[in-house]
């Protein structure tokens, strides 16, 4: 039987509130600068190109590509953690499931899923896309 790992909450805030709202509707959000025109992620209201407050959440189209992968296979389940540039521009920090280490490459396309964490609150991760 394999086992599953699962995820610690990330807790909530004023800076995530929206976009955990967001996740338990299935939908990936990003601050987006009314200013400037770009994306950001780290959640936050002040927007780190040019410092504008003039920012909003927006969808994302949950699509982007692998920027950098790395396996931790001395913990069990192992897991993939990954860089992910989406196709709106930023780049984050998350989990790769859906395939086994050897399933995933630099450039690679992938999509959003949200799976639960340790209290049920969802959270973004990427398998692979099209």
């Amino acid at each position: 039987m394999s086992k599953t790992r699962v995820m610690p909450s990330p807790g909530s805030g004023p800076d995530n509130e929206a976009f955990l709202a967001g996740a338990r509707e299935g939908r990936l959000l990003l601050r987006h600068c009314d200013d400037c025109g770009k994306t950001h992620w780290y959640p936050r209201a002040v927007c780190p190109h040019c410092l504008s407050s003039n920012t909003q959440w927006k969808p994302a189209s949950g699509r982007g590509t692998v920027y950098s992968h790395s396996t931790m296979q001395r913990v069990e389940p192992p897991y993939t953690l990954a860089y992910v540039t989406l196709d709106e521009g930023p780049t984050l920090l998350t989990n790769l499931v859906d395939a086994g280490p050897e399933g995933w490459r630099i450039g690679m396309p992938v999509q959003v899923r949200f799976v639960p964490t340790d209290d049920g609150t969802p959270m973004p991760v990427f398998a692979p896309g099209t």
